[in-house]
């Protein structure tokens, strides 16, 4: 992996950065509107999302002090503390929301998955870069991070958090397709998928994810299954093109609107910015994958962009996937809404993630 030139600050992104934080404060603005009450205008959700912030722009920071090619091979070990944090999730995690996802740490709630966000890709590249001198180009190389993907699948299922184990399923097979495994082996898979539905629907669904496919489909009780997304088109609906004004969103303050703060803050900043709004956000969101993946093409080390592409996959899979859930487009699925939501493990993670690709322009710009 050769470099051309030496690192510079000078090859730092400041446009990627100003969008990144752009949204932050963006969702910063409305997490504190979904919490807002008059006997305690500053939540605790609010306090600790804005402290989360600070220490997600140090975290960045940090990102950029090691050169990226350590930060792959010490990734790629970390990879197995992160599965073997998974299974004591499983044994010993803190319970919450009808699952074993968090890990409690002194103050706050850590969600081991959201580590696999950040170490999968750089597992993947790394081993790639060192096995394929060795081992010819084909199927065969990728069994082990198959193998890898489908452990990683189980084991956040099971917790069970399905939305968080598709992400890290589709961005694992992603990062695959990008770095070469065989077309047939995808064409394959579709298969033994179309083939394999009934029996996953009837024995690896749970009762509330089976409701949840059905309300997707225009079924189910509006006062049961069918409430959050049918609160949320109420409050998308009545937003109209300008909004009803920051705290007035009646969805929103009621709380008719569950996990206002959470999945579902895209309806609230539809509710009380309205159309505008909304456009506004997700002109920010485009904007920043969009010159993020810009950037990527120009890396001359085919690893570091495939490298850079895993990093930012699976937040633009988790984008795509909340907004087309609020807007019923798609099933849903516990997955927050990055930079937006309310949530420390997401954001320090996504920060990370922006703080490597910050990383790998700087040393490849």
């Amino acid at each position: 992996m050769n470099i051309s030139h030496r690192p510079t600050l000078q090859s730092f992104d400041y446009i990627s950065f100003i969008l990144m934080i752009s949204i932050s404060l963006y969702g910063l603005l409305f997490i504190f509107s979904s919490t807002y009450s008059y006997e305690k205008p500053l939540s605790s959700f609010f306090i600790k999302q804005a402290l989360g912030l600070c220490c997600s722009i140090i975290i960045y920071c940090m990102c950029l002090i090691p050169d990226y090619r350590n930060l792959m091979r010490w990734g790629h070990v970390a990879y197995y503390a992160v599965v073997i944090l998974l299974i004591t999730t499983l044994i010993k995690g803190s319970i919450g929301m009808g699952g074993k996802r968090w890990i409690n740490i002194i103050i706050f709630k850590f969600q081991p998955s959201e580590l696999a966000k950040l170490f999968f890709p750089t597992y993947i590249v790394n081993y790639l870069h060192t096995y394929k001198k060795f081992v010819v180009y084909s199927f065969t190389l990728f069994i082990p991070i198959i193998a890898m993907i489908g452990i990683t699948f189980f084991l956040i299922y099971k917790q069970p958090d399905l939305g968080t184990a598709l992400i890290c399923l589709f961005s694992g097979f992603l990062i695959c397709w990008l770095g070469g495994l065989p077309k047939k082996f995808f064409v394959y898979s579709t298969i033994t998928l179309a083939i394999m539905t009934p029996v996953i629907w009837n024995c690896a669904l749970r009762d509330y994810q089976k409701n949840r496919i059905i309300v997707f489909f225009g079924q189910g009780n509006s006062k049961k299954e069918g409430y959050q997304i049918e609160q949320a088109h109420i409050a998308i609906g009545s937003g109209g093109i300008w909004g009803k004004g920051l705290l007035k969103g009646t969805q929103n303050k009621l709380q008719f609107l569950p996990e206002s703060r959470t999945d579902f803050i895209f309806a609230v900043v539809c509710e009380e910015w309205g159309l505008i709004g909304a456009l506004i956000l997700l002109s920010l969101y485009a904007l920043l994958f969009l010159r993020s993946f810009l950037i990527i093409n120009t890396f001359k080390d085919p690893y570091a962009q495939l490298l850079a592409s895993g990093l930012i996959l699976h937040i633009l899979l988790a984008t795509i996937i909340n907004i087309g859930m609020v807007l019923g487009m798609l099933p849903i699925v516990g997955i927050p809404l990055p930079l937006l939501s309310y949530g420390l493990s997401n954001l320090w993670i996504t920060y990370a993630c922006f703080g490597i690709l910050q990383n790998i322009i700087i040393h490849c710009r």
